[in-house]
């Protein structure tokens, strides 16, 4: 095969043959699918897309035509067409519109047979070879549009990650949640236990923050009289990047006025089955060598428990920080455990290093300790633990609710105790929020709430290896 110079330089010598190769538009009257779903001989359409397949025979030749809805192949014979000598100057990759009739060929491929070709944009980079697709990950992200144009599975995952946000908000909405959007840049950033972006308002020459969140601002409409809201929206945390990890990822959440987490779980795994069923029509869903079972009653676990099962560790009793460190360095638990962070980065590190790789099927995780969870509302029989669960699977968590805090001077004492961890080095612990506190002392109803990164659990629902493979263009390292 000539360089990949040589064949662009080739492309660009074939414009001459065509008046006008970039054409302004065309009129289209047929989908792919429309034509192979519906078939009627001799049915006159007019198709347009990608040529991705050229089988040049004489005076006859097969191709492919791809559009957004999938492929059909079409026919050119000579002595049937407008000019076949223009045709010949095609090249696949070409976008072309395509005036014939339909038909079924010997072998039953339900075929258009081309009266008339135009070349509407002419493809000056050859395409790689659909028959191997384009493997290579990082070219796959760094060129999207070329991995959507050759390879059908990023297609088929893009159209489901569609489907899927779609049929959350049916959901939401059928259930009488409304849509809101909220602030991006904002002054103080809360809501999460993250490292946030800066950035620098011009005019107003002060330092602003990328939201790392949605909540506080959600809650501050709730006071304000909103009884079921939600948002889909991005939002950015300056952190460490994995196969689950993005520094800038889709969050849904929703806030729910006078329901605690008891309710908030029961509507949350509606939703989830809801969402699955109608989006993949099966609630049993292949993830690596895992097959998740969506149809079972997510089964619940206390936090607590399962902390002193796996590590022999009762958090109820190791409840400060100088306890929790003797405990772990008595069961020689201190690999990978940051002994010189606050008692709630510990916990938490406990939780993901021993509990939570070890939960495969959709189960939820409740009750968690108050020093995890600084917007969570205590429960009433133990202050030490909070009505909070997150939803777990594979080994990742797929959710995070709980009955939101909506005393304004607990608020600000657990504030003051992420201001404290900020202030010893901790970049990821909560800003105190003045404004917030003021709102909530004007009251709060009470409240459940919830927040899921979508990316992440389309990564696990459509079996993909990263968070990358279903998100259009992530976030890469510049080439050189």
């Amino acid at each position: 095969m000539l360089p990949e110079k040589e064949l662009i330089q080739q492309r660009k010598n074939k414009l001459k043959f065509f008046k006008q190769p970039y054409k302004y538009r065309y009129k289209k009257t047929h989908d792919a699918a429309e034509i192979l779903k519906k078939y009627k001989k001799n049915q006159k359409v007019s198709i347009a897309g990608r040529i991705m397949s050229l089988r040049m025979m004489g005076k006859m030749s097969f191709g492919h035509l791809q559009d957004f809805t999938g492929k059909i192949q079409f026919l050119v014979i000579k002595d049937k067409i407008n000019d076949f000598e223009k045709f010949k100057k095609l090249d696949i990759g070409d976008i072309i519109g395509i005036n014939g009739t339909v038909f079924k060929t010997k072998t039953k491929e339900i075929t258009v047979q081309a009266k008339e070709i135009t070349l509407l944009t002419k493809s000056l980079r050859p395409l790689p070879s659909e028959w191997f697709g384009l493997k290579d990950a990082e070219t796959r992200y760094r060129q999207r549009y070329l991995d959507l144009i050759v390879n059908k599975k990023s297609r088929e995952v893009f159209k489901k990650r569609t489907e899927f946000i779609k049929n959350i908000r049916n959901f939401l909405e059928d259930n009488g949640f409304v849509a809101i959007e909220t602030p991006v840049l904002e002054l103080k950033t809360g809501g999460a236990e993250a490292k946030p972006f800066i950035t620098h308002h011009n005019t107003l020459d002060i330092n602003m923050y990328l939201r790392i969140s949605l909540e506080l601002h959600h809650k501050r409409l709730m006071v304000g009289g909103y009884e079921k809201l939600y948002e889909i929206g991005k939002v950015f945390r300056n952190e460490g990047m994995s196969t689950e990890h993005l520094q800038e990822f889709t969050l849904l959440e929703f806030y729910w006025a006078w329901n605690d987490y008891n309710s908030l779980m029961d509507l949350v795994e509606k939703m989830y089955k809801d969402a699955i069923k109608k989006t993949f029509g099966t609630l049993k869903i292949k993830y690596g060598k895992n097959t998740l079972d969506f149809s079972k009653k997510f089964p619940k676990y206390d936090y607590v428990t399962l902390v002193k099962k796996k590590t022999g560790i009762d958090l109820l009793k190791e409840n400060i920080k100088e306890k929790l460190v003797k405990a772990i360095k008595a069961k020689k638990l201190t690999k990978d455990i940051d002994l010189d962070a606050g008692l709630g980065r510990i916990t938490d590190q406990l939780y993901k290093q021993y509990i939570r790789p070890k939960m495969i099927q959709p189960c939820f995780l409740i009750n968690h300790p108050v020093s995890v969870s600084p917007l969570s509302k205590r429960m009433g029989k133990n202050p030490f633990l909070t009505e909070r669960f997150q939803i777990l699977m594979v080994g990742s968590e797929i959710g995070n609710g709980f009955s939101e805090l909506n005393d304004p001077m607990d608020q600000k004492e657990r504030f003051e105790e992420q201001e404290k961890l900020r202030k010893s080095g901790d970049e990821e612990a909560q800003m105190m929020d003045e404004d917030y506190i003021k709102a909530l002392e004007y009251g709060m109803p009470p409240t459940a709430g919830f927040g899921i990164g979508i990316d992440r659990f389309l990564m696990i629902l459509t079996n993909s290896e990263s968070i990358r493979d279903v998100v259009f263009f992530p976030i890469m390292k510049p080439e050189n």
